[in-house]
Parts: structure tokens; sequence; C-alpha cells
């Protein structure tokens, strides 16, 4: 089919055909990117063979095939040969290292973001037989979830299967924290810190709760949501938050901004729009094993939407944490299936935001604190309000989706829900730790090759 012929069927495509011409096409390109990293090894290897020959000792000179090799993939490809040369080694790494990986990607089963977090999350387990068992469990994991969502889950299988502790891998790359900044155009610099996570998720959840109020605020001035504004000093301030359009990321840097100078934010915006006595505060969510907690076991805690922590961070968080809930799961599924806290609380709410962590239509990632707790049956049409009823969905967009377009859900046993799109395509979306424990038990199993 030439090109004329292919953008004219495209062009009167029906909705069925549209999403199959999507999916075939994504997988030809997937079996396309996987011979494209197979012809880069081969680079690779072409440049270790004649290195090899080089009789000298001398660095520079050794180097030199590698750089020859590069320098014409670049020019070839229009690329930096600097970049071309790190394409080339993580391409041997991958064919060598990961052959499974690469023959999703050949057929299509993950793309090449699932490779990249598959083989940033491997590359640190250096034993052949636990690196085998790692990728044919993240392989369970990519195949059924969006790079984003994977992400976390590959991290924590990674730390699961590595003989070498995480506190001890944790030590050595948190001793690299630092803050840098790098020269932009435009009068512009970027400001960048690698810290421990924990912190780095905090410091941007507080920014984002900061914004947030902010946001709210001049809203709530545009349109008059706060009722008449006081004359003298407090009319003034309402009008100076009235004016402010600044989006959602201009407000987290500024914010971010008046924070490291002055130590609050002081921008007239924001001092207007968040009461004094309103503080806020960073949230993060961990789940510690309960033998990591006391010190008797290694297991890994996790960040959630983030991945492993070191068991020391984990513990100090848990030491200073207000409240603590006790998660029972399933020791046949890793299914949660009940929460326990120490303080009062609406128990269903906790175990829901517990079990599906996120949103629960495929691919969202919005924390489960922020969605809606939806009836899978509609309360209205005689769905009852419990937890096998009952799953997180965002409230701006995947909630008004259930019910308001032709996408159908039915939720199995463990809180799995079967998504029906429009075309009858059914997409299952499994929650997080019985994901997890499914991808362990693969791992238990030998390797296929």
């Amino acid at each position: 089919m030439n090109s004329s012929s292919a953008a004219g069927s495209i062009a009167t495509a029906s909705h069925g055909a549209v999403i199959s011409g999507v999916e075939h096409t994504r997988r030809a390109i997937a079996a396309l990117q996987a011979e494209e990293l197979q012809w880069f090894a081969r680079a690779e290897a072409l440049a270790a063979e004649e290195t090899a020959r080089i009789p000298s000792s001398e660095g520079r000179e050794r180097e030199m095939p590698r750089r020859g090799m590069a320098a014409e993939l670049a020019a070839v490809l229009r690329r930096s040969d600097r970049g071309m040369q790190e394409r080339m080694r993580d391409a041997a790494v991958l064919v060598e290292g990961f052959p499974e990986t690469l023959g999703a990607l050949e057929s299509g089963r993950i793309d090449v973001a699932h490779v990249r977090v598959i083989q940033d999350a491997g590359a640190r387990i250096t034993d052949p037989d636990a690196r085998a068992r790692f990728e044919q469990a993240a392989l369970v994991v990519a195949e059924r979830e969006t790079p984003g969502r994977a992400k976390p889950i590959i991290l924590m299988l990674a730390q699961r299967l590595d003989p070498v502790p995480l506190e001890e891998r944790h030590t050595e790359a948190a001793a690299g924290r630092r803050v840098w900044v790098r020269d932009l155009d435009d009068g512009m610099a970027e400001l960048a810190a690698v810290l421990p996570a924990p912190l780095a998720y905090a410091i941007k959840e507080r920014l984002t709760a900061h914004a947030r109020e902010i946001v709210a605020a001049a809203r709530g001035a545009r349109t008059g949501a706060g009722g008449e504004a006081d004359i003298g000093a407090e009319a003034a301030s309402t009008d100076v938050i009235a004016t402010d359009c600044r989006t959602t990321d201009q407000v987290r840097a500024d914010v971010l901004t008046d924070l490291l100078l002055t130590g609050h934010a002081t921008a007239p915006v924001s001092a207007g729009s968040i009461p004094a006595t309103a503080a806020i505060s960073a949230h993060v969510q961990i789940t510690i094993p309960a033998a990591t907690l006391t010190g008797e076991g290694t297991e890994p805690a996790e960040l959630v939407g983030y991945g492993p922590i070191d068991p020391t961070t984990a513990r100090h968080l848990a030491a200073t944490a207000p409240t603590w809930e006790r998660l029972f799961t399933s020791p046949t599924t890793g299914a949660v299936l009940q929460v326990d806290t120490y303080r009062p609380s609406v128990q269903m709410r906790r175990l829901l935001d517990a079990r599906d962590e996120h949103c629960r239509f495929p691919g969202c990632r919005r924390p489960a604190r922020l969605c809606d707790g939806d009836h899978t049956i509609d309360a209205a049409r005689g769905g009852p309000t419990r937890v096998t009823n009952l799953a997180n969905l965002c409230p701006g967009r995947h909630h008004p989706v259930k019910h308001k377009t032709a996408w159908s859900v039915v939720q199995r046993p463990d809180g799995i829900l079967e998504w029906t799109s429009p075309t009858g395509r059914v997409y299952v979306d499994v929650p997080r730790r019985v994901l997890e424990f499914m991808a362990l038990a693969a791992a238990e199993e030998p390797a296929p090759f």
C-alpha cells in the first residue's frame, strides 16, 4: 500500500479501525526500535574488537575506535556523537544482559520506555541468575502497566531480588547528594538537586500544597467566591490576588524561591491567600513491612509513587508519623484485605486508599487521596457501599469517563477491575500489590532461557 492510499484509508477509518491501526503501527515501531538497538549493540562490538587490536595502553588512543564509530552514527542520524557513545553502550548492555526484554520489545508487548525502566532498575543486579529472575518478574509488570505506573513496582522488584542490601547502596548514594545550577538562555537558569527520595517528594508535595491554595484563592477572588471584600488594606490585598494569573507550575516555582530565600512564602498573593493559622505540611505515604519496622527484618520499605527506600529512613519517618495504619494482605495473592489503624477513622476509605494507591483507570497515577470513591455498580442502581464495589477514580477525568461515555467496568476479586472500551476491548487494571505478588511469583519459577 503506497502512502496516498494509506492516507485515504486512514481518513475514512471507523472508530475500531483507528484503535487497531494505532496498535498495529505501535507494534511495528517497537519492532524497528528493537532492530535499531541491535545495530547499536553491533556497533559497540565492532568498536570493542578494533580497540582490542590496538597494542598501545594509552587511554586516549584506545578511545578512538568507539569515538570514530559514534561520530559516523551521529552524522548519519544528525545527533550528538557523545550521546551516540552512550546509546551504543546501553544497547550492548541490553542485548547481552536483558535478552527477554529485547524480545518483548521486538514483539510489541512493551515499548522502549518500558525497556529503559527495566534496564535502569536491573543494571545494579550483577548476579546473572538474580538478574534473569528480575527480568522475568519485571516483564510481568511491564506488559500490564504504563511505564509510569510500572517504574515503582519494578524498582521494588529489583530491590527484593538484588542480593546487595538497599541500605548499603542507599548510604553510598546519599553521600552524593548535591545541588547545582545549569545556565539556560534568556536570563534563566535551572536549579537541580539530588536528595533522598522521601525528602524530594516531600518538598514537591509541600510546594504543590502552597500552589493549590494560592491558585484557588486567586480563582475565588476573580469570581467573587469569597463574598464582598473588606475595605482598606484587605480590599487592596484581594485586588492583588484577583489579578494573579500564574499557572500552578509558575506558582510552585515562585513559592520555592520565596521559601528558600526568606523562609516563608512572602509574595502578597501568597500571604493573602493562606491564613496564618493554616500551616501547610508535606504528605508522603510510606509502606513498611512489620519486621522492617521493628528492626528484625531487612525487606525494603516503599515510598508510594517512587519505589524502595532504605529501612533506616523508613523507621525514622514512622517514628514521627501522627498516624499508623496496619495493612493485612493475602498470603496467596498479595491483595490488601483489611486496614487497621490506631486512631478512629473511616476504615473503608483507608482500605481503598491502601489497596488502590492511585486512580484505577488504566494508566492513571493520580494519588488515591485526591480521588473519588466510586461505586463500580452505581448506588442508584442498587450497588452496595462495600469495598468490593468501590474503587478510586480521579474526579476531573476518569470518574466522568466512567459515567458519561461508553466505557464500562466490572470489579473482580482482590480489587481487579476489568474495563471495557467503546470498541469492546477489555483492559484489566490490577491493584499494585497484587501485580507485584504475581511478578514475584513468576520470578520464583525457573527462567525460560
